[in-house]
């Protein structure tokens, strides 16, 4: 795609602030796990040290499956589930609040600035206030949500974003819901977009990765892929890794637009990756969980689970965490790819899990939210 030379530079210079890297701020913590991949990059990582084996610590029973992903944040944890309303519990599992949405959440929540921001299946975005659960402002889409919202700090306001069936990534001003511009891909969206400096980063079913200028809406580049992209991309010093249904998995250099590498011969990646220091891991409907080295695409390991592994891997400091259709929760070595620890919940997983220091949370398609932690140290 060649550009006048104007506007290359522009862009270039553009993409260059985007890539720098401070552009991919961190807002989790050892206790706060607030978006579907934990930051605005959707790097699906944390530098938490994981203290397995673990203990059920509660569960708690919804009114259908749970397809949607936790998030933790505030003493709050909060998820969506198919009998359409959004679940606020505390640590305990304790139910603070429910709020009916009238149709199936399957979109992980995002928790920003004291509220909780999740989309439906019926096309519509809700802003609730985080601890009581009233509706702050809800905006419709004309087609359904699939994936979670996520956001962008700026100087003069915090900017929601957000994709949709009916082609367009949407962004409302968080404080009011109003449309501040809307973007049109060529296909649906069924992924989280990915938020670095001034440039939000997103596949769609049309078979493109699309880089947006945040403020403005408008496109900055669209790089081919293929066929489309069920999942959210991760981004990381100035490179982008995403799987497509084909089963190939990229890494693209955002400067130069090029592929750096990718892979062949899996199955469909409806799992999003993690990324974390030269490693990236993936899992795959052929019910791998999949590790290559972040820069070349070499295959490190595998790790063979029973079912297909749609839900997205975290990486945990040492560790991965990984759910499978085989109705496990798995804890991995992230050097090796051993198994350090399974627990069979014995229902279907795609949920992905949500990983704080002292918790672990992921929901099942038997309607259940489960809530993991360490053993508790031994009495002196």
């Amino acid at each position: 795609m060649m550009k006048p030379a104007g506007k290359r530079a522009l862009a270039v210079g553009f993409l260059a602030a985007f890539l720098t890297a401070g552009a991919f701020a961190q807002v989790k913590s050892g206790s706060c796990w607030p978006s579907y991949r934990g930051d605005p990059a959707l790097t699906g990582s944390t530098p938490v040290t994981l203290k397995p084996p673990f203990r059920l610590l509660w569960t708690f029973s919804t009114g259908d499956a749970v397809k949607s992903s936790a998030v933790i944040c505030g003493g709050l944890v909060c998820i969506g589930s198919d009998d359409g309303f959004l679940y606020a519990l505390d640590q305990t599992g304790k139910l603070k609040w429910k709020f009916n949405a009238a149709t199936s959440i399957e979109a992980p929540p995002l928790i920003v600035a004291k509220t909780v921001i999740a989309g439906s299946l019926e096309g519509i975005l809700f802003c609730l206030d985080a601890q009581s659960g009233a509706l702050r402002w809800k905006y419709a889409t004309d087609g359904q949500i699939s994936g979670s919202a996520n956001f962008i700090a700026l100087t003069s306001r915090t900017s929601v974003m957000v994709g949709s069936y009916d082609y367009n990534l949407h962004c409302l001003d968080a404080a009011t819901g109003k449309l501040i511009w809307k973007y049109e891909s060529g296909n649906y969206i069924n992924g989280a977009p990915a938020v670095g400096g001034q440039v939000v980063l997103f596949g769609g079913c049309d078979g493109f990765l699309h880089l947006v200028n945040t403020t403005t809406g408008k496109a900055e580049k669209k790089i081919e892929v293929g066929t489309y992209i069920p999942a959210s991309a991760c981004i990381l010093d100035g490179r982008a890794w995403l799987g497509n249904y084909d089963g190939e998995f990229f890494c693209i250099d955002l400067r130069s637009e090029k592929i750096l590498w990718k892979t062949s011969g899996g199955g469909p990646f409806l799992s999003s990756p993690a990324v974390s220091g030269s490693r990236v891991v993936t899992a795959s409907q052929d019910r791998n969980i999949w590790c290559f080295e972040a820069a070349t695409g070499k295959a490190l390991w595998k790790f063979k689970t029973l079912g297909k592994a749609d839900a997205s891997p975290v990486i945990a400091g040492k560790h991965v965490v990984a759910a499978s259709g085989d109705g496990r929760l798995y804890v991995l070595d992230i050097v090796t790819g051993k198994k350090v620890w399974e627990y069979e919940i014995g229902s279907a997983i795609v949920s992905t899990p949500a990983v704080t220091a002292d918790l672990i949370v992921v929901g099942a398609q038997d309607g259940k939210i489960y809530c993991f932690g360490p053993l508790p140290h031994p009495s002196p």
